[in-house]
């Protein structure tokens, strides 16, 4: 990996920024016009060649695939593969919106999102499955009718939010679906012990379901909850609006804040050693449990 510094991290005061989900809403009302978009798109523009590639613009998720060990990351304009030197590769050419986004295996993934404009298909991608890293997509389910924004894959069970219904669900093969609640959220975990625990970042804080996402109460929280992960049954892992870094080692009871990065992230990854979060200038890491971070991945960096 290339040589990188440690990018120090002033706290931001918490007071004056807008609450997470108006910067939600207005992302969901940017992705409503993008849908637009690619319903009116000619046949003619859909198939013009792409110029000007934006590369690594707007993370929806991050995910280690187990193959190569490298870093994946779906963004707005496709998926790429990020080398540990720091590289960036997109992923077969393809410049699909790829929003819900995790690993179930070695080269096998489960997305969601909005097409390429070259490909003539609906806005709406349902839930796609690729088999072999993000070179080819399988339409599994769902085709034109559902925009899953978060994905997790959990005790043989894909559990999804379609924010086009605000609604949770839950699928065992990934073509038969269970509709469970209708609820707003932005992000979702569950226990890697417990598969009816699952913890959700929305608009009231964060909530906890005691049976697989059919009901929702408050849970415990320390700020405004925007990205989770659980990968560890001793660590629970809450990013806030501001950048706050939070761990539970109790299932969320009880809460020590970490450390702090960049404010508004885009998207968060725990795994063993090392944690992930990308924000509007790149991919940062952090190897101490998020108490100080530096550089991943930066589009000056190059790929």
């Amino acid at each position: 990996m290339a040589k990188t510094t440690e990018r120090p991290r002033a706290r931001v005061g918490r007071t004056r920024r807008p609450p997470w989900w108006l910067w939600l809403g207005g992302l969901l009302v940017a992705v409503a016009v993008v849908a637009g978009v690619y319903a009116m798109r000619s046949r003619d523009q859909a198939s013009a060649p792409v110029t000007d590639d934006p590369g690594v613009a707007h993370v929806h998720g991050l995910g280690i695939n187990p193959a190569s060990g490298e870093l994946y990351a779906a963004t707005h304009t496709g998926v790429f593969r990020i080398s540990k030197a720091g590289k960036a590769t997109r992923i077969a050419d393809r410049y699909q919106d790829t929003m819900g986004f995790t690993v179930v295996g070695p080269d096998h993934f489960l997305a969601s999102g909005h097409p390429d404009l070259r490909e003539e298909l609906p806005p709406l991608l349902g839930l796609l499955e690729s088999k072999d890293g993000a070179k080819t997509w399988d339409k599994k389910s769902l085709l034109g009718k559902a925009d899953f924004h978060a994905l997790r894959y959990a005790h043989g069970t894909i559990y999804g939010y379609d924010s086009t219904g605000a609604a949770f669900m839950v699928s065992r093969d990934g073509r038969r679906w269970e509709k469970r609640s209708g609820t707003t959220l932005g992000d979702f975990v569950v226990s890697p012990q417990d598969r009816d625990l699952v913890l959700a970042s929305t608009p009231n804080g964060l909530e906890r379901s005691t049976d697989g996402g059919r009901t929702w109460r408050p849970a415990q929280s320390p700020a405004q909850p925007v990205l989770l992960a659980w990968e560890d049954i001793d660590e629970l892992w809450l990013v806030d609006f501001s950048g706050g870094v939070h761990m539970s080692a109790d299932g969320g009871d009880s809460w020590k804040e970490r450390g702090q990065a960049d404010p508004r992230p885009e998207a968060f990854l725990a795994t063993a050693d090392r944690l992930y979060i990308a924000v509007e200038d790149g991919i940062y890491a952090s190897r101490d449990g998020g108490r100080t971070w530096t550089p991943f991945f930066r589009e000056e960096g190059g790929h």
